[in-house]
């Protein structure tokens, strides 16, 4: 399963270096804080798509011009040793002049008057130039190392091949690995022509909006929250898993009530979870990288020397003991749906798709996103196939879903278990505080009219919402303690929509806006209005045909990805319910998947 704890844990708070503070021309903490960290600016139905194009090609102009000395990989190390980056001082004695627009008539002061206090407009050209710019620091060296935290979870691999077997798995993992490259292409490619220093794109749900529409904005961001409150209740299972194990002893005696295992996870995650800021996880994030590293390196090591856990295989597929078998096709005796499901754990490992425009939204040059996207694919599918195929080659049938509770000693077990423990509750920390803060954006203040959060009330109500999150999704994890059939469901319902069915959607969308803009068409600076000559269908099609192939290539992309979805979801949900009328594995049960 894919756990990128880096990524999430440097979603911390834009903020500017000493030096740059302390240059009087720089903009304040407080006007960084009021014009970037609060998202309002980016709904606001009355800013154009050509807007939004004339603005990203003026910011990528500009960023044309940037030095890139020494900003590639040279600058990975200090991301791996935790150091904090130098802020780029920007010449302060070359004036920054965003392109004119209109003044403001009457009617539209009056509107300005309305609007939120904290949008883009309470500062200059000059300072919202600075500040938006003093956010962005990462380079495509930084952003390899975030995405490639994605091989924290391989740890299912092994069991996907169970389903597959080397041929279909190898090639299955190729070309999802493959596809997400593209698909990260796709929305590389959005995010140049969309995002400016005046606009700036924040997250995936913003290209949503500024293509379809608040519509498409609300189901992104749904299916994001979805993903963030299943991963956490996947966490509380797989761990929960682990305390069973340490509970039972090297000499297999009763092990604590599963359940009960579920709970304590659970309670430590609320209260750690209490911690509201980021900030302080960044080099425990980074930390967790490292021992997650060492349990794959032990693990394969392990299985060379040493039978399969296979009671913990019968407990939780019914595979009794006997000879290890591995097969080039796939295994037989196995179905479509078994196949499917192993299928959905390739879609699991290469999540990383629903944080790509976040991580864009902080690289000083988002041209050089391509570098960092290539290195890392490639990175995290040569680590995803030498690890499944050494583990599936020495256990064959036997090969469990995480692979590093399905070794035998009791020792190196604990080991591989206590380090996940500890790995799993930063995760899930860091997912849970995210989703809470995502629903309270877009729930609570939008639709409960709660408080900001930073306000004593937020704080309060934050404070309250933690325990609840947690408790619903303990309530999941204990009704279906199965890891490998709700993970294929997450990758089927949420991951694959941000990795393959959203990206090609948004490609389209973002081709025929484009494209339909003519010679004498477009954002005019000089008044501040849009000039065009049609509107509806006619504009759609005549877009959509001066890249016809593209499209067409897109059109079915999308649907072979959304034809995957609905088959994912499918598949894992029949599997649950036959595993709960075949295994010994019962909702609220103290019996543990393990065994």
């Amino acid at each position: 399963m894919a756990t990128s704890l880096a990524t999430v844990a440097d979603a911390r708070d834009p903020r500017l270096s000493k030096e740059a503070r302390e240059t009087t021309q720089q903009p304040t903490d407080v006007q960084i804080e009021q014009s970037i960290l609060h998202a309002d600016y980016g709904h606001d139905p009355n800013v154009s798509f050509e807007e939004y194009l004339y603005y990203a090609n003026w910011t990528r102009d500009y960023e044309k011009t940037l030095s890139t000395k020494g900003r590639g990989m040279s600058s990975l190390l200090s991301v791996l040793s935790g150091k904090k980056q130098e802020v780029v001082t920007l010449d302060a004695q070359a004036p920054v002049t965003a392109p004119a627009v209109q003044a403001q008539t009457e009617k539209d002061s009056k509107e300005s008057a309305a609007a939120p206090p904290d949008t883009f407009g309470i500062i200059s050209d000059y300072e919202w130039h600075h500040a938006s710019r003093a956010a962005r620091t990462a380079t495509w060296g930084a952003v390899f190392y975030l995405i490639t935290t994605d091989i924290l979870g391989p740890f299912s691999v092994p069991w996907a091949f169970t389903q597959l077997g080397y041929g279909p798995g190898i090639s299955l993992y190729f070309v999802f690995a493959a596809m997400a490259g593209f698909s990260g292409v796709l929305l590389w490619w959005q995010f140049l022509g969309l995002d400016s220093d005046k606009y700036p794109v924040k997250n995936y749900g913003d290209l949503g909006f500024r293509i379809y529409g608040n519509w498409f904005r609300y189901i992104i961001n749904i299916l994001q929250s979805g993903q963030f409150f299943l991963g956490v209740t996947l966490l509380i299972v797989t761990n929960g898993q682990s305390l069973s194990q340490l509970s039972q002893g090297p000499h297999g005696s009763k092990a604590l009530c599963f359940t009960a295992c579920l709970i304590i996870f659970t309670v430590a995650g609320f209260i750690v979870g209490q911690i509201r800021t980021m900030q302080k996880f960044g080099y425990i994030a980074n930390l967790s990288v490292w021992m997650n590293v060492f349990v794959i390196l032990m693990t394969m090591g392990i299985v060379a020397n040493s039978s399969p856990n296979y009671e913990a295989v019968y407990a939780s597929f019914q595979i009794p003991k006997g000879p290890i078998k591995t097969s080039a096709g796939a295994p037989a005796g196995l179905t479509f749906i078994d196949n499917i499901n192993g299928l959905m754990q390739a879609v699991y490992s290469y999540g990383g798709a629903t944080m790509f425009c976040e991580l864009m939204a902080e690289m000083r040059r988002p041209w050089d996103f391509w570098k960092g996207l290539i290195v890392a694919d490639t990175f995290i599918f040569v680590c995803y196939i030498v690890f499944g195929l050494v583990v599936y080659s020495e256990q064959g049938q036997f090969a469990y879903n995480p692979a590093y509770q399905g070794i035998n000693p009791y020792a190196w077990q604990t080991v591989g278990n206590v380090f996940a423990i500890i790995t799993g509750l930063i995760a899930a920390c860091l997912y849970g505080n995210i989703g809470i803060k995502v629903l309270y954006a877009n729930v609570g203040r939008s639709v409960l009219k709660f408080p900001a959060l930073e306000s004593r009330v937020g704080k309060w109500i934050f404070v309250a919402l933690v325990p609840v999150y947690w408790g619903l999704a303990f309530i999941i994890a204990a009704a279906v303690p199965q890891v490998s059939y709700l993970s294929a469901f997450v990758g089927a319902a949420m991951i694959l929509q941000f990795s393959y069915t959203f990206p090609p959607i948004l490609a389209i969308g973002f081709n025929c806006l484009k494209d339909a803009i003519g010679p004498d068409e477009g954002f005019d600076p000089t008044t501040g209005r849009v000039v065009r000559h049609d509107e509806g269908l006619k504009r759609w099609v005549r877009g959509y045909k001066k890249q016809f192939l593209v499209n067409s290539f897109n059109v079915v992309y999308f649907l072979g990805a959304a034809t995957t979805a609905i088959l994912g979801i499918y598949a894992s949900i029949y599997s649950m319910h036959q595993q709960y009328a075949d295994a010994n594995i019962k909702p609220f049960s103290c019996d543990s998947p393990t065994g």
